[in-house]
């Protein structure tokens, strides 16, 4: 009997420990929720994102689809666009319209997820207020600081053609928006071309005076962009990162003294008063990109070809667009 105890047990316990065993291994090769990151380029004046990185809230929002979100900032648009053309960012921040149409020449495959209503008046040509330049036609022959393939660089095009002047009778000095400042400020420019909030702080700074602002010259909207095979993987985070960008632009509206305090800071203490006012020239409207209004996209393809800045015309209708 004693013998056939162990025996009886040994049975036993091989084939519940070789479940146990089977069990275990089941469990580590089985694959957890592995938690992602998604990477998020901006820049200055990505408003919106910026006070969505501010609060926490997309970090919040991503978490429960085991989303972690890290944010990585630029100079200027072009520099993050082609940082999402080569993967190093998953989504770029509001960029204004020209940086696509440059991206696209550089045969990036993008996708549109979301714009913001037009904001013309957010970007001017700026010279100092004894400034011999009083008419657009005085740039003729004249240094001009602006930021190559900025929604600043189209108006520049676009208020020369108006003068009747082509981009080949300007100096361009292409410099980034605090360069630029610097430049203007020291007088090594003749003209300055800048957005927002770099235009209202250069306005309320210096003595200044505006040849002219967007209005009836280029609408200057800002889009929202992710590479084409991150829209198709990731259509859930799109989703998300496109309703507290909504929400966020109603916010900023609604509550403008706020949303200067929160910004004043972030931006090199320009001073809530100046952030305010440089909010109002802002939409912050956003809104779904549809193909059949990117007309002034294709304008803007053709004029930046047109004047030898492209090295190929481009087809503004060729990219992909998510909607939410």
């Amino acid at each position: 009997m004693s013998r056939s105890i162990p025996s009886a047990l040994a049975k036993f316990q091989r084939p519940v420990l070789a479940g146990l065993v089977v069990a275990l291994a089941l469990t580590f090769s089985l694959p957890s929720q592995a938690r992602e990151t998604l990477r998020i380029g901006y820049q200055k004046s990505s408003t919106l994102i910026t006070l969505l990185k501010t609060q926490g809230t997309l970090e919040k929002n991503l978490s429960q689809q085991n989303i972690d979100v890290s944010w990585h900032e630029f100079p200027s648009g072009l520099p993050l666009l082609e940082a999402l053309n080569v993967g190093n960012v998953d989504i770029s921040a509001d960029v204004a319209d020209t940086v696509p149409i440059f991206a696209q020449a550089a045969q990036a495959r993008l996708t549109y997820f979301a714009q913001e209503a037009p904001s013309p008046s957010a970007q001017a040509i700026v010279v100092h207020k004894d400034s011999s330049l009083q008419r657009l036609a005085d740039l003729k022959g004249k240094k001009v600081a602006v930021t190559k393939a900025a929604g600043a660089h189209y108006l520049l095009i676009a208020a020369l053609s108006k003068a009747g002047l082509a981009f080949s009778d300007i100096q361009p000095a292409y410099l980034s928006p605090a360069d630029g400042r610097a430049a203007f400020e020291n007088n090594k420019v003749d003209a300055w071309v800048t957005w927002e909030p770099f235009l209202t702080s250069a306005q309320r700074q210096l003595p200044t005076r505006t040849l002219a602002d967007g209005t009836g010259l280029a609408s200057y909207k800002r889009y929202y962009l992710t590479s084409t095979s991150y829209a198709k993987a990731h259509p859930d985070v799109l989703k998300v990162v496109y309703e507290q960008l909504d929400k966020t632009g109603s916010w900023v509206k609604s509550n403008p003294r706020e949303a200067a305090q929160v910004l004043s800071p972030l931006w090199g203490n320009l001073g809530v008063d100046t952030v305010e006012s440089a909010n109002t020239h802002r939409s912050y409207q956003v809104q779904p990109v549809k193909s059949d209004e990117l007309g002034e996209q294709q304008k803007i393809a053709d004029a930046f070809f047109a004047a030898g800045l492209l090295p190929k015309a481009v087809d503004a209708k060729d990219v992909e667009i998510w909607r939410p």
